[in-house]
């Protein structure tokens, strides 16, 4: 049985089915709205009583959170976005969790402001909190990503590098937050360009 990934490449799921690309993994998408009530359905709380995507079936393995998924993923595949040791599966965990603690809600209401909701809806006084919020957190990032030589963990790209982009992606609306952040501007930019990624933005 094929590696199975719901969700739809918009979601939180477009980070497994980025995780899946750069593994080079063969897998079936099957498409599930966030919206709607499709993670709701009999058969997807099944999968994940919680009723939200991504969740993923590999072989009768279930494993729901984007984060947990994209952890597990590379640990089974191996290779260079993969722990080498005990350190670096421990400082891979710690980014993954970072970046979902301090920084995906901020980074969420910046693009929901700023791009998903209609113009009537958006409240920039909301954008602008969520800006100053991510100040602090982008800070210690460009910190890491000049003691780490460009990347957060072993000096190469990793699932690390590909959980924290995947999350901040979400605040790219915001240009005037990584004027002071060079590093962070650089290394992202670097992340969402790679083929991998492209090919999930492709996604519909």
């Amino acid at each position: 049985m094929a590696l199975k990934i719901y969700g739809v490449s918009g979601s939180r799921a477009g980070r497994a089915l980025w995780a899946a690309e750069e593994l080079g993994l063969a897998y079936e998408h099957i498409k599930t709205p966030f919206s709607g009530g499709a993670p709701k359905s009999p058969e997807m709380l099944k999968l994940n009583p919680n009723g939200r995507i991504p969740v993923i079936d590999d072989d009768g393995v279930i494993v729901w959170e984007s984060m947990a998924i994209n952890l597990y993923l590379a640990k089974k595949a191996g290779g260079a976005l993969a722990p080498k040791t005990a350190v670096e599966d421990a400082h891979m965990t710690m980014w993954s969790f970072w970046v979902m603690t301090e920084c995906e809600k901020a980074a969420l209401q910046i693009v929901f402001h700023r791009v998903v909701y209609p113009e009537d809806k958006r409240d920039e006084k909301v954008a602008q909190e969520s800006i100053a919020t991510l100040k602090g957190p982008l800070g210690v990032l460009e910190n890491a990503l000049k003691a780490g030589g460009g990347q957060l963990v072993g000096g190469r790209f990793t699932i690390a590098d590909l959980n924290v982009a995947a999350v901040l992606a979400w605040s790219r609306p915001a240009r005037d937050l990584y004027a002071d952040f060079p590093g962070v501007t650089a290394w992202l930019k670097a992340c969402l360009d790679r083929p991998a990624q492209k090919k999930v933005q492709g996604m519909r």
